[in-house]
């Protein structure tokens, strides 16, 4: 399959996640529960986690079809699958059951996952490639901070 392909498929994939997941934590960020909770100061406005969702699947798709391109593994798809279960289940876990600390184990568990794209998988076609996780492992960072700070104040 070609580059272009692979991104398609990766927009497709990643995309329908982030669909699946919005739809599964049903209204969460609006919800009752979800606005009364005491959360982290540096909380950013609703509307970021729309243009950094976005961001974060254009730049990791297209790492994805950089990464894919070459690679035919078992082992490569088996954990884009566990990361794409774990960022979809983290919505379910945190706002529709409201189990956050279950979901500070999930978003830690993803953030591991892209941790470990970004530092094994680094041949020199990959080399500059790795970076387009940056917007990844940033937002993981920061949404895993919220994570604890609502499991440790609340």
């Amino acid at each position: 399959m070609s580059k272009i392909a692979y991104f398609i498929l990766f927009l497709i994939i990643n995309f329908g996640g982030l669909a699946l997941g919005s739809w599964l934590m049903d209204n969460g960020p609006t919800s009752e529960w979800y606005l009364g909770l005491n959360k982290a100061p540096w909380t950013p406005p609703g509307w970021v986690f729309g243009v950094a969702w976005t961001l974060i699947m254009l730049c990791f798709s297209w790492y994805l079809a950089e990464l894919f391109k070459d690679r035919k593994s078992n082992f490569l798809w088996t954990i884009f699958s566990v990361q794409v279960v774990l960022n979809v289940s983290w919505n379910w876990v945190f706002f529709n059951q409201h189990f956050t600390a279950l979901g500070l184990f999930v978003i830690s568990a993803l953030l591991i996952i892209i941790f470990y794209f970004f530092i094994t998988f680094r041949s020199d076609r990959l080399k500059y490639a790795k970076y387009l996780l940056l917007p990844y492992l940033i937002w993981l960072c920061i949404a895993t901070s919220l994570n604890a700070y609502v499991v440790f104040y609340n």
